[in-house]
């Protein structure tokens, strides 16, 4: 391990209950410090000047919502130096949109709500850091979504929208869906996007009872995968 990588990783926050999950413990394990940094409350110049790994996680609004939250232009902005300096980055759902927005590409209203527990398409690639999630359901929860940026490798679709995943040489990783919800706590969004669920006619106790079957398979699969990927990015 090199011993001089920040033994702390930021999170970026634009949700409450949107955290880490099942992902904190095992940063943990790893022998890492977590803080949390709230977009729209916090100055987040130091999560992202940060030379660990920053990890931006996920909410209900848009990246094109900057006129009605002004403090997404900052975070873009602080965001884009950020990737240029090609400093470790992790972007879940929002924060993957975030990644594709600041890389060039266009993020903008899907077609469709995807929320629920489904598998991925994977591409044969090689050494997939994604492979352990074949055949494994992950949780989608979005309504955005974007155009694969200029030399961004597709590591992951879905049935309705084909760009899920993606990363940007072993520095960046964008995951559109859900890879670290924790098993014991959905029920917080549940009850935290109750509106959004409705308006979209999701059953919330079939979404409750798919938790409860997916969910600690899910928490294993993703610690293989940050596992491997910590150890490849405190390696270098």
């Amino acid at each position: 391990m090199n011993t001089n990588f920040p033994d702390t990783i930021y999170a970026v926050q634009h949700l409450a209950f949107e955290d880490l999950g099942a992902l904190e413990d095992l940063f943990y394990q790893l022998g890492f410090r977590v803080r949390y940094f709230e977009a729209g409350v916090d100055d987040l110049t130091k999560a992202f000047e940060h030379t660990g790994l920053t990890i931006i996680l996920g909410g209900p609004i848009g990246v094109y919502e900057t006129e009605d939250y002004p403090f997404l232009q900052k975070e873009i902005d602080l965001l884009k130096v950020r990737l240029n300096k090609k400093l470790p980055t992790i972007g879940i759902c929002l924060g993957a949109q975030l990644i594709a927005h600041a890389l060039s590409a266009k993020v903008y209203a899907g077609h469709t709500k995807e929320i629920g527990w489904s598998t991925l398409q994977l591409p044969h690639l090689s050494n997939s850091i994604l492979a352990p999630l074949q055949d494994t359901p992950v949780l989608h929860w979005h309504g955005d979504t974007f155009d694969l940026p200029k030399n961004a490798e597709l590591l992951a679709s879905s049935n309705l929208y084909p760009h899920q995943a993606f990363s940007v040489g072993d520095h960046i990783l964008a995951l559109q869906f859900h890879i670290e919800v924790a098993a014991d706590s959905l029920e917080k969004w549940l009850i935290g996007h109750t509106c959004e669920l409705r308006k979209a006619n999701i059953d919330i106790p079939s979404l409750r009872k798919d938790n409860e079957q997916f969910a600690a398979n899910l928490e294993a699969q993703s610690a293989q995968i940050f596992t491997a990927w910590m150890a490849k990015l405190t390696q270098a």
